[in-house]
């Protein structure tokens, strides 16, 4: 029953998609991000994702809807980091074993590009919030739920073959939404949505922590700093964020401190120094390969000749090593070159949006993205999700937002009077 019903959805996102490209991406992202497909029996191994893809291209080509170009800071980066990527597959130390994971992050950036020329609207930025934070909202909703009732005795899991199987990294993902969460509850002018908003927050930091991820309690931290110290009223912020960290703590069992207390005392745990292990041999790596080694270098063969320890095989278990071992220094300089641009429109918008009241929104909505993007630097440093979906997502809204700030403090031609009209729209109008 559930595999006709996600395929019946399917077929409808497909078939609306053809006529507005901009649906499809909402589809599109649901599937990769919140992985539906692995809930069902047949469905799984169906290509769903694919479907949808092709539906939206085809819009794309043949229909009249708006599309802007992809032309921005932060893309060019993107494109040129992708460029990278294919110069280095053909110098990887195991080619076969690359080819799959660089297909599955270059399907993932292509249509991270065509979201950025296919959204063009308020409307379309408020959809693609939704989708994001109703994707990874659902893991927080009911892993916030079971680690409150089983009192965090067992962790939570994400969807089998998906980028957010692990543990580490389901709680990295539901913890980038909880910005996302914060900017509806901004936005919203409905006190049941709101209070609804906080406790979907709520429940995604208890899922996040129920994970027993330490990288994931260091980038919740982070994030709740940041959000305190830009915080008018700090002292109220500070005594509720608090109460709710003390409480969801007080929740977790004796086993979840004692994971956590090895944060400090790294020397003595195994699985820290297997990740240092991992760190120094995709340096080294680097040291000797320009182009890095491809996507399969975490083998026996390989830790033979570049890590201190040959026998202590891990994954990177960090963004930046993981990207450096791979791809060498040119790609890791060009990976963070894109963050640094992703934060520099954030920045724009918080700055444009504080002089102009009519995109205040854009300002909330920046300010946001930059606490997301602060959690993704800080647990990515001990988690390998360089290439999943939702950080560039971050960057589609931040590319699509200040391009449609930019348009509107040109002032509008007469064809886009509408357009004008979805920017100064309440939000509530819109969902």
């Amino acid at each position: 029953m559930r595999d006709i019903a996600l395929i019946a959805s399917v077929a409808g996102i497909c078939a609306y998609a053809l006529i507005h490209p901009w649906v499809g991406i909402m589809g599109w992202t649901l599937l990769s991000i919140m992985n539906l497909h692995r809930y069902g029996w047949q469905s799984s191994n169906l290509p769903l994702a694919a479907a949808i893809a092709i539906a939206t291209l085809l819009g794309v080509l043949f229909t009249k809807d708006r599309r802007s170009g992809i032309i921005a800071p932060a893309s060019i980066a993107l494109i040129i980091f992708m460029g990278w990527m294919c110069l280095t597959l053909p110098f990887s130390f195991d080619i076969v074993g690359s080819y799959d994971m660089w297909k599955r992050v270059m399907k993932i950036d292509f249509m991270i590009l065509v979201a950025i020329a296919v959204l063009h609207s308020r409307q379309h930025i408020t959809s693609l919030i939704w989708v994001l934070v109703l994707s990874l909202g659902f893991y927080g909703f009911k892993g916030g739920i079971f680690t409150v009732v089983q009192g965090g005795a067992f962790r939570v899991w994400g969807p089998e073959g998906s980028f957010i199987e692990g543990n580490n990294e389901l709680a990295l993902a539901m913890i980038l939404t909880i910005p996302l969460m914060r900017f509806l509850q901004i936005q919203s002018r409905n006190v049941a949505g709101r209070i609804g908003m906080m406790m979907l927050m709520i429940l995604t930091a208890a899922a996040a922590l129920g994970t027993q991820s330490r990288g994931a309690l260091l980038a919740i931290v982070a994030m709740a700093l940041m959000m305190w110290w830009r915080n008018q009223n700090k002292v109220l912020i500070g005594g509720l964020m608090i109460i709710v960290g003390l409480g969801l703590v007080a929740v977790m069992p004796s086993t979840w401190d004692d994971r956590m207390a090895t944060i400090t005392q790294y020397e003595t745990d195994g699985s820290a120094m297997g990740r240092i292990n991992a760190w120094w041999m995709a340096w080294n790596l680097a040291k000797d390969r320009l182009l890095g080694g491809g996507f399969d270098i975490y083998t026996p063969s390989i830790f033979g000749s570049y890590a201190p320890n040959p026998t202590d095989i891990h994954a990177a278990h960090s963004i930046y090593f993981q990207v450096l071992g791979e791809h060498g220094f040119v790609g890791l300089l060009l990976f963070l070159l894109i963050w640094v641009l992703v934060w520099r429109s954030a920045a724009f918008l918080r700055k444009q949006g504080a002089a102009d009241p009519q995109v205040s929104w854009a300002r909330d909505l920046g300010s946001m993205c930059q606490v997301s993007l602060v959690g993704y630097l800080v647990g990515g440093a001990f988690l390998s999700l360089a290439y999943f979906d939702l950080p560039y997502n971050l960057l589609v809204l931040m590319v699509v937002t200040e391009r449609l700030v930019r348009e509107h403090a040109r002032g509008p031609a007469v064809s886009d009077v509408r357009h004008t009209e979805l920017l100064r729209r309440p939000l509530q109008q819109l969902q």
